[in-house]
């Protein structure tokens, strides 16, 4: 089956001009072009196309998305039925934590709505002022931003660190996060696909997923991954026991908790990705 360009613009709600473009910087090719140069779409673009849309809600952009599709094709061996399927359980795994912070947003502004309702200078279930006050600031950010995981942060590796890095992440600006959060992304569906393939930890193949995931862990300053490649200068070892405790450490916090796991596929995926971190630290940095 094959749908019209202005079909394929109603039923996704775009326009023809947006897939005119993904097709000019070539994230989005046609199925095929008519002898009037009219563009038709068959169910497997049309798949491709959901997958953009999907990105695209994450807050990436199509430079990114490009990217990210690119390395999600290699991965699943090309554009099968099959991997086109494990590739949107992916997206499907990150809509889902999507909808969580979502749901967050909307707890968090139902409260606030709930405590400025007029209540004789009460707040939400009879509280006064100053409590209502305390409420709305413990919960009227619910679900906002990236400081969520600052007492997190603080308690393992100190306030500094926590600043350091703030200040790193909004210093990115909106493009700068938006790589890097497509960074993040293509590290953890490759993480994920390999978990599901079955391959030994210890692997060459895992064992390079291991080595871009330390060098994500040292481009963020403030963590003792960034201290660790400071200190090194590029002498493979020297750091290395600090970094060697970290990554060990993040490891085992990806399989103990549900949050981190998600970005791997779930527990078992983290599992996976625990190992081989484990396995790398042991050949690279022991």
């Amino acid at each position: 089956m094959e749908l019209a360009i202005t079909e394929v613009a109603r039923v996704a709600g775009t326009t023809s001009r947006t897939l005119r473009h993904y097709d000019a910087v070539g994230i989005l090719k046609p199925s095929r072009i008519g002898h009037n140069g009219y563009r038709f779409y068959d169910d497997r673009a049309l798949i491709r196309l959901q997958r953009i849309l999907l990105l695209r809600e994450l807050g990436l952009g199509l430079d990114a998305i490009a990217e990210v599709l690119s390395a999600q094709d290699e991965r699943s061996g090309a554009e099968g039925s099959g991997g086109e399927a494990e590739i949107l359980s992916q997206h499907l795994e990150l809509l889902r934590r999507e909808r969580l912070r979502i749901e967050a947003q909307i707890a968090s502004v139902e409260h606030t709505i709930a405590a400025l309702q007029p209540g004789g200078g009460r707040g939400p279930a009879g509280t006064r002022n100053n409590e209502r006050k305390e409420l709305m600031a413990e919960k009227m950010f619910d679900g906002f931003d990236h400081t969520e995981h600052r007492e997190e942060v603080e308690r393992r590796w100190g306030a500094e660190a926590y600043a350091k890095s703030d200040d790193w992440w909004t210093g990115l600006g909106e493009d700068g996060r938006a790589d890097w959060k497509a960074a993040a992304a293509r590290l953890g569906a490759d993480w994920a696909s390999a978990a599901g393939a079955g391959i030994d930890p210890a692997s060459e193949e895992a064992q390079r997923l291991a080595a871009r995931h330390v060098e994500w862990l040292r481009a963020v300053p403030g963590t003792p991954a960034a201290a660790a490649a400071s200190a090194a200068k590029g002498a493979r070892g020297a750091g290395g026991a600090g970094l060697a405790g970290y990554v060990l450490g993040l490891g085992e916090m990806y399989v103990a908790d549900e949050r981190f796991a998600a970005n791997y596929g779930g527990v078992e995926g983290a599992k996976f990705v625990r190992d081989a971190l484990r396995a790398y630290v042991a050949r690279e940095l022991a």
